[in-house]
């Protein structure tokens, strides 16, 4: 309904369907009545000319694709009563440069924030516990991140791609670090891995070429094929005893990388 500028939802209703406003691209505001407890899968899906919405706190779920492709949104205040955020649901909301996640979200679904370039910094709560693949996927213009300490993994392409992020403290609660998690981020320059990280995957930090030092804690056993690929920056690196063994391409394009030594643990008397 592309002709579509206004609209007024009366009391009486309890829920958005699936695509319900889907192409709507003339709706620039929109009121959500507090009987609305849900927001279907791509509810406003590709509402280009949306750039405002206030969701009551009578709603507990953001559906998938829920305001995908919403360019024209700038910002939007998510209530505490929503538990979850679903894959896809912010997706290419480009024009996106802040967002307050309440403390009742448990999790971040696939793709959430995936190409939001506008969106510069964002504080994850501390009830969020994982974050999903793709979820930060090519956001370059955020510079920081808070990551708590109730996340304990962060999914495949996490952070792909997001040049802009120069620096990032992942927390002991995390264990894994998946796939290209931060395959491609140019500007990161350096990061911590807690004790509690057993693993670096695949393609974990290739392309990053800013990256000029990695402290690798004894926890690690084993590093991914082309973990470190391309990363130009590196001049030197410890691996410590506890590494077993070394992906398939692991410093493939270092070509600064001078210095590979072992760093053991120190023996109990």
């Amino acid at each position: 309904c592309t002709g579509l500028t206004s609209i007024t939802i009366p009391n009486s209703v309890t829920s958005l369907g699936g695509g319900c406003f889907s192409g709507s691209t003339g709706l620039t505001s929109i009121t959500i009545p507090n009987s609305v407890t849900s927001l279907g899968g791509g509810c406003f899906s590709g509402c280009t000319g949306l750039t405002s919405i206030t969701i009551p706190n009578s709603v507990t779920s953001l559906g998938d694709h829920c305001f995908y492709g919403c360019t024209g949104l700038t910002s939007i205040t998510i209530p505490n009563s929503v538990t979850s955020l679903g894959s896809w649901c912010f997706y290419s909301c480009t024009g996106l440069t802040s967002i307050t996640i309440p403390n009742s979200v448990t999790s971040l679904g696939d793709n959430c924030f995936y190409g939001c370039t506008g969106l510069t910094s964002i504080t994850i709560p501390n009830s969020v516990t994982s974050l999903g693949n793709y979820c930060f996927y090519g956001c370059t213009g955020l510079t920081s991140i808070t990551i708590p300490n109730s996340v304990t993994s962060l999914g495949d392409y996490c952070f792909e791609g997001c040049t802009g992020l120069t620096s990032i403290t992942i927390p002991n609660s995390v264990t894994s670090l998946g796939y290209r998690c931060f395959y491609g981020c140019t500007g990161l320059t350096s990061i911590t891995i807690p004790n509690t990280v057993t693993s670096l995957g695949m393609g974990c930090f290739s392309g990053c070429t800013g990256l000029t030092s990695i402290n690798i804690p004894n926890s690690v056993t084993s590093l991914g094929d082309y973990c470190f690929e391309g990363c130009t920056g590196l001049t030197s690196i410890t691996i410590p005893n506890s590494v077993t063994s070394l992906g398939w391409g692991c410093f493939y394009g270092c070509n600064n990388l001078s210095t590979i030594s072992r760093k053991h643990r120190k023996r109990r008397r």
